[in-house]
């Protein structure tokens, strides 16, 4: 196939949006079209987590358009191509943007996929919407409901421009987030780990790692009947997965699985998990 039919194949699968939020934050969006010859399906939504961009689902994507799913992805406002708004960030405003970009692409009945703090966004969508009208499902990858009482230490560290300079050096930013991911994970997806923090403006890693302070979203999930799947690695020690157990508990129609070997990032270390807990609820129809 030459270059030109590569890139007129791309465009008929793929199309940018912008999604503008009553704040002013300008959310950039992609929506992917299942390839042909499959059966259409259910709309899947990926939500990434903090310092990280769309970047992080290409995995998740591929499988997911040939399995016959329409996938809108979107950069969380501050990260990547969407800028940050006007108002402070919180879990409200983020389940907010969420609700933006399932409206402007018209997903219903979607399968929201949220890692980290893309879940914190799922959670907060769904607890603002107990009926959860556009939800089909949730699958939740290293995240929690409660309990992410940032440390002062930990939000000056992620807005201190030294830190930045290490970030950018591979072997160094490498080290220091090596704890972020389990042990012999692929030197190819710890290093694009690095390279999407480094990528985030500090100010912003600052102010979304201080946002979750006091937040507690069990009351509202209680009454969040839809189906969902709760994946978390045993070796995850930015989330601590005694909490990824309390927040299947709360949810009513909630499964909770423990990932072997695996540490924070879901995503990079262990993508075909979300395809196959995507597969678990769409089966479900």
């Amino acid at each position: 196939m030459s270059a030109a039919m590569e890139a007129s194949l791309a465009r008929e699968l793929s199309r940018e949006l912008t999604v503008r939020t009553d704040d002013g934050a300008e959310l950039a969006v992609t929506v992917l079209t299942p390839l042909a010859g499959t059966a259409p399906a259910v709309d899947v939504v990926l939500v990434h987590g903090w310092a990280h961009t769309r970047r992080v689902w290409g995995t998740v994507t591929d499988r997911l358009i040939r399995a016959g799913h329409r996938v809108v992805l979107y950069d969380q406002r501050g990260h990547g191509a969407s800028t940050l708004g006007r108002t402070p960030v919180s879990m409200e405003r983020l389940g907010s943007d969420l609700a933006s970009v399932l409206e402007e692409t018209g997903a219903r009945g979607a399968v929201v996929v949220g890692h980290s703090g893309g879940g914190f966004a799922a959670l907060a969508y769904a607890a603002q919407d107990p009926g959860a009208g556009r939800l089909h499902g949730l699958v939740l990858l290293g995240t929690a409901a409660h309990g992410q009482d940032t440390p002062d230490s930990e939000v000056k560290m992620m807005g201190n421009a030294l830190f930045s300079w290490a970030l950018r050096r591979s072997w160094l930013g490498g080290k220091l987030l090596s704890s972020t991911m389990g042990k012999g994970v692929d030197p190819v997806a710890l290093d694009v780990n690095r390279q999407l923090f480094a990528a985030t403006a500090p100010h912003v890693r600052a102010e979304f790692f201080r946002s979750t302070r006091g937040w507690d979203a069990r009351a509202a999930l209680k009454s969040v009947r839809v189906p969902a799947v709760v994946l978390h690695g045993e070796g995850d020690k930015v989330i601590a997965p005694a909490l990824a157990e309390i927040l299947a508990e709360t949810l009513p129609g909630a499964r909770f699985e423990p990932v072997a070997g695996a540490g924070h990032m879901l995503p990079l270390e262990r993508p075909l998990l979300a395809v196959s807990a995507v597969a678990e609820l769409t089966s479900r129809r």
